[in-house]
């Protein structure tokens, strides 16, 4: 092909319109499959699955896109950085996907669907013995792409990376090291001191009003409805549709308890101010949308927990609380809803765990994804290993598969190698927050109900720029040097505050 440059960059924008409408139709299907869809329909969506990654490799590996992405990187020098950093995500993509065979390719998107409806069915039955076949091949799966790519690499280290360019186990296995000498002293200290009371969250909370709290908490932090939907689902996610113009999140109603969902929505709506937050000439490029799933989750844990479990937020919403729940919050404070959403206490279920003992959670995910990755550990083992991990992290006894293994939905879509994110992505968090306290007045801002300040500090370093920088890039020119103690020091602050502790 006789390309220009001017032609070529054409051809560029093009071809990313092209795969963001793949991207789009897939990622109905996903949503669709998660939310409303009847529960016997998996195998029509595996089909239209297969089909249509069956465009997108052939789109990927055509030679005319490689040919158009070669030219421009040999002409890198005259491209914008931006330009720069599109060819070669689509490159390094393009490079990875050549290496799988279409067929390995296309059968593992529709295991994936298959996987996703299995594990639905599973949990509600609390039977991995009914999901293990399919996580089997999803690990299978997972080690084989791992060395068709780089064949000379821990295949664990290739999911790492995945999620969080340049993450190694090294790094993680010293982080997480950290984490533990810190983390379980100080929920000794916490577990020595009387329990907080934490009757406030529970009672009987109707659906319906529940919905209309999740919406007024979708506004207060900024979230355009217009852009942003809400759904509900079994596993809470967030997934951007086609670009960040059209961003649905998703939360799980308890009648009994009225938090789980609160910081769901709180959760997920942090992914989406993150998503929606790209520059707006990043859309329909593979530039639009966060950096690594670390800085993601960075983000989400951040208002969840950071602004979400602070006093001035508790404040800032108990009346709406009371408005909505009149009966279940009479004669209760906004002093008390604080301290009842962080107590810490060794739990089953990660997504309501507190900010002390979440961490141990994700470990426990680590050291099994590890070990299955290593070869060290069979599928059919993880049961088990789970409980005895939890007794020996948590001091906790799994009761069933539900509450145990089966709990998350990150496996049943080939997620391996993504929870480590949420832990990286607390501690990115409680950095960011002191970087952002010495220009922004983050208390008053949550006590005015009043959050553009903090959206803008975050859209002006991080959000604005999509994955036009690599995730050690962003924390480079927003924080300088990653440190742990600043998570360790901001989770004992607010312990010393709630328990007392010297």
């Amino acid at each position: 092909m006789d390309w220009t440059l001017d032609t070529a960059r054409d051809e560029l924008m093009a071809l990313q319109r092209k795969m963001a409408a793949y991207d789009h139709a897939l990622g109905l299907l996903q949503y669709d499959g998660a939310t409303t869809a009847p529960k016997e329909t998996a195998m029509n969506r595996g089909m239209t699955f297969s089909v249509l990654a069956e465009e997108i490799y052939r789109l990927s590996t055509a030679p005319e896109t490689v040919e158009l992405l070669e030219f421009l990187d040999a002409h890198k020098a005259e491209l914008t950085e931006k330009e720069q950093r599109m060819v070669y995500l689509l490159l390094k993509d393009i490079r990875d996907m050549q290496k799988i065979p279409m067929e390995e390719y296309v059968a593992f998107q529709e295991l994936l669907v298959q996987a996703d409806d299995v594990w639905h069915k599973a949990k509600d039955a609390s039977d991995f013995e009914l999901f293990r076949p399919y996580l089997e091949k999803i690990f299978d799966t997972n080690k084989r792409f791992a060395h068709y790519i780089e064949p000379d690499k821990d295949p664990y280290d290739h999911c790492l990376d995945q999620y969080e360019q340049g993450l190694t186990q090294a790094t993680l296995d010293d982080f997480f090291g950290k984490l533990r000498e810190k983390l379980v002293p100080l929920l000794k200290q916490v577990a020595a001191k009387p329990q907080v009371d934490d009757s406030i969250r529970f009672g009987d909370f109707p659906i319906n009003q529940q919905e209309v709290l999740s919406y007024y908490l979708m506004k207060l932090m900024g979230l355009d409805l217009d852009h942003v939907g809400l759904s509900t689902t079994e596993h809470p996610f967030t997934t951007s549709l086609g670009s960040h113009f059209d961003e649905r999140i998703t939360t799980h109603y308890f009648e009994n308890d009225f938090v789980c969902s609160m910081y769901s929505v709180i959760h997920e709506g942090g992914h989406a101010l993150y998503d929606t937050g790209s520059a707006e000439d990043l859309a329909y490029t593979v530039l639009d949308g966060g950096t690594s799933m670390s800085i993601h989750e960075s983000q989400s844990r951040f208002y969840e927990n950071i602004i979400g479990r602070s006093r001035s937020y508790c404040r800032l919403v108990f009346p709406k609380l009371q408005e909505l729940f009149p009966q279940q919050m009479a004669g209760r404070t906004a002093e008390e809803l604080y301290r009842a959403v962080n107590k810490a206490e060794p739990s089953l279920i990660r997504t309501e765990a507190d900010e002390v003992t979440y961490c141990l959670h994700v470990m426990v995910r680590y050291e099994l994804e590890k070990r299955v990755m290593a070869g060290e550990l069979e599928v059919k083992d993880l049961p088990a290993e789970w409980n005895r991990l939890y007794k020996e992290y948590l001091g906790v006894d799994v009761p069933d598969d539900k509450h145990g293994v089966l709990q998350d939905s990150h496996w049943s879509g080939g997620l391996i190698g993504y929870f480590p994110s949420y832990a990286l992505g607390s501690a990115y968090g409680a950095q960011f927050l002191a970087k952002m306290k010495e220009t922004v007045d983050v208390d008053r801002c949550i006590e005015n109900g009043d959050f553009q300040p903090i959206n803008d500090w975050n859209r002006e370093h991080i959000w604005q720029y999509g994955t036009l920088y690599t995730p050690a890039q962003i924390l480079e020119r927003t924080i300088g040097a990653f440190h742990p103690d600043y998570y360790v020091n901001y989770l004992y602050e607010k312990c010393k505050d709630i328990y007392g502790l010297e």
